[in-house]
């Protein structure tokens, strides 16, 4: 088996553990290659490896996905930030990680992922695309539109449209609800609006989206944290579900339920 490392090399305890990562591997018949996130493609090695391993936190795990998903390839992150809540194991786990790889003692997750589009720029994310003012001490005005017909107009802070999978990140923040991604979803969430509707507006991941800057107030729209541009007066963004699925590689059946008291530390 052959394994794609994607290391945040901003970490020393992740570079660290990248050695211990490489010598376990060898010592159980597995390859490791380092895979570059920093090209603005996917290089060819991407399409080499059985497995990619996300060693950091969830920055890492959502860089390495969006490279994943062009080549197909499964993705398990191993947790070296904070709350990791996208990582599937823990640096501890070393061992029953490289068992369960080459036992083949594991199941693969797919998740819809979500797209934003700004005239010909497009740019595919797993959790979220954020729409949000650009000066601190200004309100904005959006009108989001779905599936064609008119929906709200919010004076607010931004806007976040997440995936099931991105609820547990900004949408969850900004006061949304958490949702299981196996329930595919496209969730649109205000961020601090003035009104006196501020709820999340729940919809089919088939759904399509456009969110409009209605005053002179500009915007920076953002895909999983990656800014792809910004919006002025009259300007929009197309948001949808993206073409192509993440997979996630799951050791465990441990439910979204128990997901969620383990990594927020509820118990």
């Amino acid at each position: 088996m052959r394994l794609g490392l994607v290391v945040n090399r901003e970490r020393f305890a992740a570079v660290e553990f990248e050695t211990r990562f490489e010598e376990a591997a060898r010592e159980v018949g597995c390859e490791t290659l380092a895979l570059d996130q920093e090209s603005p493609s996917t290089p060819p090695d991407w399409d080499e490896v059985d497995v990619v391993v996300a060693i950091g936190g969830d920055g890492t795990v959502l860089n390495a996905t969006r490279r994943a998903m062009l080549t197909e390839t499964p993705v398990l992150g191993i947790n070296l930030g904070t709350l990791g809540f996208l990582a599937e194991a823990e640096p501890e786990q070393l061992q029953e990680v490289l068992e369960a790889l080459t036992s083949g003692d594991y199941t693969i997750e797919e998740r819809n992922t979500i797209m934003a589009t700004i005239g010909d720029i497009s740019e595919a994310g797993l959790n979220d695309v954020v729409v949000e003012k650009i000066d601190s001490q200004r309100l904005v005005v959006l009108d989001v539109e779905v599936n064609g017909e008119r929906f709200l107009t919010y004076r607010a802070d931004g806007i976040v449209v997440a995936t099931s999978t991105g609820s547990t990140a900004y949408g969850f923040s900004a006061g949304g609800p958490l949702i299981d991604p196996r329930v595919e979803t496209l969730l649109v969430t205000p961020v601090a609006p003035h009104s006196l509707f501020d709820r999340s507006l729940v919809m089919p991941p088939d759904s399509k989206i456009v969110i409009t800057v209605t005053d002179d107030r500009p915007v920076r729209v953002s895909v999983d944290g990656r800014e792809i541009g910004s919006l002025h007066e009259g300007d929009s963004v197309d948001i949808g579900q993206a073409d192509r699925r993440a997979r996630f590689i799951r050791l465990s059946s441990e439910g979204f339920a128990a997901r969620v008291t383990r990594k927020f530390g509820l118990e």
